[in-house]
């Protein structure tokens, strides 16, 4: 079984966003192993680089603003091309501060979600459903509309 791992800085403060990532992780559980790797946050993003980068596993897409934007469908896509593959996934999601250029670097691919700044507590529940949509979509499910 396919493991996607959630490389993300800091911790949620706020109980309800724990509880939309914990309901997406849930439901991911029929299709992958998924684990929450949350790291402390550092003074910078150089900081944090190092820590983010040992905590990555297999194939790592960042979430970047300059990063491709791509469609939940393209996003099923790639999980799928990647799972046969037999790859793991590593998705990284930077502290308030963003990511170093050395992680962006590292990454094997820079994805966007959008040109616009959301608070990285909310991008770990539109990161999570997305990835869960992406199963649903591969899947053949009707969640996706």
């Amino acid at each position: 079984m396919q493991k996607i791992y959630f490389v993300v800085v800091g911790k949620i403060k706020e109980s309800f966003y724990t509880e939309a990532v914990n309901e997406y992780v849930k439901r991911l559980s029929r299709f992958a192993k998924v684990e929450i790797k949350e790291l402390p946050e550092g003074a910078n993003p150089e900081a944090e680089a190092e820590s983010i980068l040992r905590a990555c596993k297999g194939y790592t897409i960042a979430l970047a603003v300059e990063g491709e934007k791509i469609s939940s469908e393209r996003l099923a896509e790639r999980i799928k091309k990647l799972s046969n593959e037999g790859k793991d996934i590593s998705f990284v999601i930077g502290s308030s501060c963003g990511l170093s250029d050395k992680v962006k670097k590292a990454a094997d691919y820079r994805l966007s979600f959008s040109d616009m700044t959301f608070p990285h507590q909310l991008m770990r529940v539109i990161l999570s459903e997305q990835v869960y949509r992406a199963f649903m979509i591969n899947a053949g499910a009707t969640y996706h509309k």
